[in-house]
């Protein structure tokens, strides 16, 4: 059951970050290289991803 439950939250975190890095603002081509990251290295691409991934668009005052 403990291996079912972790699994799925590292599904959803997948999902979370693929939709985020689709959604930003860096190019087409870091786009794809991080989603085959995130897909091929489940758990260590989301960890690169939240490190050093493509960041949302800011705001600049």
């Amino acid at each position: 059951m403990e291996y079912g439950l972790f699994g799925l939250i590292i599904l959803i975190a997948d999902i979370y970050a693929i939709y985020k890095t689709l959604t930003s603002s860096a190019s087409t081509g870091a786009k794809v290289i991080w989603t085959l990251v995130i897909l091929i290295l489940p758990v260590l691409g989301f960890i690169a991803w939240l490190l050093m991934g493509p960041k949302g668009r800011t705001a600049h005052v």
